[in-house]
């Protein structure tokens, strides 16, 4: 199978399975708002930002440089992994333990804490799992993680209905965390071995070497954490905790679709690392085609949105958090410019401009928090989601800026016309059919903006063609990659 074929089937199981992760997902946490109503559903939604906590800070950057580094011609791959497999392993024990040390102190209650310390040790099975995602990308085979996370969020989901239906409280909630994280970790770690039979290595002069090529997109994930998830906690220190279940009703519908970003930018991250400096026109085309498949993707997102937030809204929390539906309307606007800072992040990355990416995420974070620190106090989560919307803007912004100084790249947009058409075709069928049945009102949309973009040719038949038909193989190698 080639490698545009390779992308192409990736990228729809990928999508297939992780709208039905998706699904489920919003499914559970349907189970858990009705359940644990505003106020615990705010002590959930902060016991998970304390786990991206965790997971930020013991990061350092090891997952994006080490699939940077295995994709690279003549790359020891065994030695890359398991020195990288170890020390994320250590790193996360170390996290996990300072700051089961430091936990007392903080002004939660016990049940609360308790969440936070099963989300620790659930962390660092997740730790340990996500690392190993490189080894998939390198090889074009995220399907099989997709497939695992598919199965794993099954047995969450699962867990959450039962602890919901025996009424076992809030810490067998977040034990489903715990749960989900172990079986992911053990089906991808013996998955990973058919492609690098790597073991343990602690090669402690490689550690310092390979420390001082990761750290600054470390230093990036941790600085990413204080624009991405403090301002839940910053909620729960400064408002109440129905604030912050307010806020996170609508958070966790754009937290469940920004996988679609980072998987579509990872999946695209070894090729682009591959033919950066050394065939540029490749570059370009599958970085314009990237681009081309985000805009796609996220215009009827925001679109649909728009318009159906107060139903979603319904699904998902139920009459007691219509408040999120406003919420949910302003953070899809972050939503978009996620769709484009992943991309143009992993640009960057492969650039190796890691240090400016990280001088522009560390001013990024500090806007973000100065602004929260004086939105949320006037205006509690609309504050915060201003402040997450204004955040994504300006990382985009200055991002782009960087790629097109340092490395004279901006991405085509000659399509962009023709999508925004097909969005407003979408707009103007859900303005007059919106009272319509919500599932009736999706598949509706989603089937007029596709048929407009078919009609427009913003999307090619030979791009559909190339993905679904056998005739794809008898196109040359240069062809298919430029139908991706």
């Amino acid at each position: 199978m080639v490698v545009a074929r390779k992308i192409a089937y990736n990228v729809v199981f990928n999508v297939i399975a992780k709208i039905l992760s998706t699904i489920l997902a919003l499914i559970g946490i349907g189970f858990i708002t009705r359940y644990l109503g505003k106020e615990g559903f705010g002590n959930y939604a902060t016991v998970l930002a304390f786990f991206a906590f965790f997971s930020s800070f013991s990061d350092m950057g090891l997952y994006s440089v080490a699939t940077r580094e295995i994709s690279r011609a003549g790359a020891d791959e065994e030695k890359i992994m398991g020195n990288v497999f170890s020390l994320r392993l250590v790193s996360s024990l170390a996290v996990f333990l300072i700051f089961l040390f430091f936990i007392g102190f903080l002004p939660y209650e016990r049940d609360m804490k308790a969440g936070i310390i099963i989300a620790g040790i659930a962390f660092v099975f997740s730790s340990g799992y996500s690392v190993l995602n490189g080894i998939f990308q390198k090889n074009l085979a995220m399907d099989k993680v997709a497939l695992a996370e598919f199965i794993g969020k099954i047995i969450q989901v699962g867990f959450i209905i039962l602890a919901v239906k025996k009424n076992l409280g809030f810490t067998a909630i977040m034990l489903s965390l715990l749960l989900y994280m172990i079986f992911n970790f053990a089906v991808i770690y013996k998955l990973s071995q058919k492609y690098i039979k790597f073991k343990i290595h602690a090669d402690i002069a490689y550690w310092k070497k390979f420390l001082k090529k990761s750290l600054p997109m470390g230093i990036s994930v941790m600085i990413t954490f204080f624009y991405f998830k403090a301002d839940t906690i910053m909620l729960s220190l400064m408002k109440t905790n129905a604030d912050v279940g307010i806020y996170n009703a609508a958070y966790k519908v754009i937290e469940n679709i920004t996988f679609f970003p980072a998987m579509i930018a990872g999946l695209i991250l070894p090729l682009m690392s591959r033919y950066i400096f050394s065939e540029r026109e490749k570059f370009e085309d599958i970085a314009d085609k990237t681009f081309k498949v985000l805009l796609i993707l996220i215009v009827p997102v925001v679109v649909g949105t728009l318009f159906l937030a107060d139903k979603i809204i319904g699904l998902i929390g139920g009459a007691g958090f219509s408040e999120s539906a406003n919420v949910l309307r302003i953070l899809v606007f972050a939503l978009f410019f996620i769709f484009f800072g992943n991309f143009f992040n992993n640009i960057l990355l492969v650039s190796n401009l890691q240090k400016k990416l990280m001088a522009v995420l560390s001013f990024c974070a500090a806007f973000n928090i100065i602004a929260n620190l004086i939105l949320i106090p006037l205006y509690s989560y609309k504050g915060a989601a201003v402040t997450s919307v204004l955040t994504e803007l300006l990382v985009v912004s200055l991002a782009l800026y960087l790629i097109w100084k340092n490395i004279n790249y901006r991405p085509k947009a000659h399509f962009l016309g023709r999508i925004l058409v097909s969005g407003l075709t979408m707009a103007i069928f859900l303005f007059f059919f919106q009272k319509f049945n919500f599932f009736l009102l999706a598949i509706g949309s989603a089937g007029i903006y596709m048929l407009f973009l078919w009609l427009t040719k913003a999307v090619a038949s030979e791009e559909i063609i190339s993905i679904i038909s056998k005739r794809g193989a008898e196109v040359s190698p240069i062809q298919r990659e430029e139908i991706i």
